[in-house]
């Protein structure tokens, strides 16, 4: 007689199944990547070598189609975008292998819509380490990611650069709510509740490996009780994030509210394997010589960010963003 399996066992097999079906669609991207960039290159060279134009071109589709009937995606279109791809990224040899990490589809997104060789660098290596699908890449590009963190570097206490090196990369300086269609004024409990509501979008603003953990946490010091606004757990960084929200302008006396809470953290919750917990100060204004002044003696791994419920205009983030290069050319004496 067969007794029923103990069916605990038996998910190890279905990880490796999934598994194995993942690496076969990355090798599959990969081999369909190497195709056109090959193609993109033939091209280049007829363009370059014999005048070819849209009219050869198009022909090229036109019999390919006439030799493989079911062949898809080798529309003269198509064909243009491989050159492209082969002439954008051909002497770019340190993104050979991120351009292979990626799907065709988010590659036409970062090179129709991003202007400068920084900028695509900028959105490859953070799609792949983010993993975005294609729609999350996108919305990212839409949102001006890249001209509200260039433009804006993250300032962050010595301690915080000390303990976690890799937290300059990880945080933002400015982080784009515009999601929650808040009514002004709001109040804190409106931007608690509107992030709670909508935390998909709210991790994926806040990047990848932020895990949550509650609102309102609470702790306990003396006989008193306090409560931490969000709190978090960053994987890579292996340490508890607390987050801390005010509606309004940043003041030092902010930071020092944060560090208790840090304190308490480290002392009663922290288990033995983590890092020392960090703390996000996230205001809707803040004044960057006030905050450098008061993250200069700041004795906590913390931070301060803002947060925005609309996209700037992106005339004035191009601005800040053309400032930013100036400023750094006088720095280096060009």
């Amino acid at each position: 007689m067969n007794l029923p399996a103990n069916t605990e066992h038996f998910p190890p097999v279905l990880s490796l199944i999934q598994q194995a079906k993942l690496r076969a669609l990355s090798t599959v991207n990969q081999q369909l990547l190497e195709l056109y960039w090959q193609i993109g290159e033939y091209l280049s060279i007829k363009v370059a070598e014999q005048s070819w134009g849209k009219h050869v071109v198009q022909q090229l589709a036109d019999w390919l189609a006439g030799q493989e009937p079911n062949l898809r995606g080798f529309s003269a279109q198509n064909l243009w975008r491989m050159k492209q791809f082969f002439e954008t990224y051909q002497s770019d040899e340190k993104l050979s292998t991120l351009l292979r990490e990626l799907p065709w589809s988010s590659h036409l997104h970062i090179m129709s819509k991003c202007q400068t060789a920084q900028e695509r660098e900028f959105y490859l290596n953070v799609a792949v380490h983010e993993r975005w699908s294609v729609r999350e890449l996108e919305q990212q590009i839409n949102n001006a990611l890249f001209e509200r963190t260039i433009a804006s570097p993250l300032k962050v206490s010595a301690l915080l650069r000390e303990l976690h090196p890799a937290a300059e990369q990880i945080f933002k300086d400015s982080y784009l709510f515009d999601f929650l269609h808040l009514p002004e004024p709001h109040h804190e409990r409106d931007l608690q509740q509107g992030l709670i509501k909508h935390l998909k979008q709210f991790l994926l603003e806040l990047g990848r490996d932020f895990c949550f953990i509650g609102q309102e946490f609470g702790i306990q010091v003396g006989q008193k009780d306090f409560s931490i606004d969000l709190l978090f757990f960053h994987r890579q960084l292996q340490a508890l994030v607390a987050f801390e929200l005010k509606i309004d302008d940043f003041k030092p006396a902010y930071l020092g509210q944060l560090e208790f809470y840090l304190e308490a953290l480290d002392r009663d919750h922290r288990k033995a394997h983590e890092a020392p917990s960090i703390g996000v100060l996230l205001c809707k204004n803040r004044d960057h010589d006030v905050v450098e002044y008061a993250l200069s003696r700041s004795l906590s791994p913390t931070l301060v960010a803002q947060y925005q419920t609309r996209l700037p205009d992106k005339a004035l983030l191009q601005a800040k963003l053309d400032e930013f290069y100036e400023l750094a050319k006088l720095e280096s004496g060009q």
